[in-house]
């Protein structure tokens, strides 16, 4: 059987029928509304970079890459570690669960202390993220949550939360993600709103002790969905120094008006983590790169020119099927579409040729 060469400029999995190599270039057009969109060329990783130097170019630090272990739910924490670390990742989005460092099993300082020696061994820095679908309830995905009815449920996420702020600090982590969760089917907003900040007010005290930033991230469908609602929740809060944001860049794409760069650019003071992914507009689909409609490059020349330095983690929970294989191509895709915006040249392997379909729901 002969594969079709992709014309997207998308990679996917291996297939199990032998082994092709194969280029691939696309085109997408950025969709999302606001100022800075409008068409756009999706930087497929087989494409070949354009290596004139920009005179004018400013000196910029390298973004720091990393790749989220949610995305790598079929493979061991330490075997997942060492693949990211061959592969020439900077760091791992660590999400807590019962496979990956599990938050509720006994002996977790010392299972964390190994762990913080053996990020150490391989070079890698940490963000730990808790998007766990079933760590807490194995009926309730990501349940319960900060604006469950019940106080007793809502406090079992809130102590999640603030184990994950001690795991944080341990780790040497740069940030601890969060999100608040979808509005109870009965709740009104106001409600609502008033169980977020008093549930997420210890949390903080456990960050600001930790000296942790919490990173929340406005979760499409949640009640915390977008910048506006994150802005919201900071100014309730007095603006607390240790209270930051995750972005995620298919989130933009998804539902902000402004376009994932102007995103970027309004979010800078704030950001404490940035994760990353394809998305089409409207449509809350993480997507492997290329598959929808981002162009990377401009969106990594303004996050670069903010000065952040923490972790952009590739964010493919639905694609750990094919973990390691999109692990090793995301990587190169990003580094081509850093390089693309300054045009400077890089080197990026073929990505070889599609194989099988995507498994799991699309949100």
């Amino acid at each position: 059987m002969t594969p079709t060469t992709p014309a997207s400029g998308h990679f996917a999995a291996p297939r199990a029928d032998g082994d092709h190599h194969g280029t691939g270039t696309g085109t997408g057009t950025g969709t999302g509304p606001g100022p800075g969109t409008g068409p756009g060329t999706n930087t497929g990783t087989g494409a070949e970079p354009d290596t004139a130097p920009r005179a004018d170019a400013p000196a910029v630090t390298p973004l720091r890459f990393g790749y989220g272990t949610n995305g790598l739910a079929d493979l061991r924490l330490d075997d997942a570690l060492a693949l990211l670390a061959d592969l020439g990742y900077d760091g791992v989005g660590l999400t807590l669960d019962h496979m990956h460092l599990d938050p509720l099993a006994p002996d977790l300082a010392a299972r964390t202390h190994r762990l913080a020696k053996r990020l150490d061994a391989l070079g890698l820095d940490v963000t730990v993220e808790t998007g766990a679908r079933y760590v807490l309830d194995p009926r309730r995905k990501h349940g319960p949550s900060l604006l469950d009815p019940d106080p007793d449920d809502r406090a079992r996420r809130v102590d999640l939360l603030i184990r994950a702020v001690h795991v944080a600090a341990d780790l040497g982590a740069h940030a601890v993600h969060c999100f608040s969760g979808i509005t109870p089917p009965g709740t009104d907003a106001p409600t609502a709103w008033h169980r977020l900040t008093d549930a997420l007010t210890p949390v903080l005290k456990a960050a600001t002790t930790a000296g942790v930033p919490l990173a929340v991230e406005p979760e499409p469908g949640h009640l915390l969905a977008t910048l506006a609602d994150f802005n919201r929740l900071r100014r309730t809060l007095g603006d607390p120094e240790h209270l930051g944001l995750t972005l995620d860049i298919g989130h933009c794409q998804c539902l902000e008006p402004l376009s994932p760069a102007d995103c970027i650019r309004a979010a800078a003071p704030y950001l404490r983590h940035v994760q990353i992914e394809d998305m089409r507009r409207g449509i809350h689909e993480h997507l492997p790169f290329g598959d929808g409609e981002i162009d990377f490059p401009p969106v990594l020349a303004a996050l670069a020119a903010t000065g952040y330095q923490g972790l952009t983690v590739v964010e493919l929970p639905r694609h750990s099927h094919a973990g390691p294989h999109f692990a090793e191509h995301s990587l190169p895709f990003l580094r081509n579409a850093e390089a693309a915006a300054t045009r400077t040249p890089v080197l990026v392997p073929p990505h070889g040729d599609p194989s099988a379909t995507p498994e799991g729901s699309t949100s």
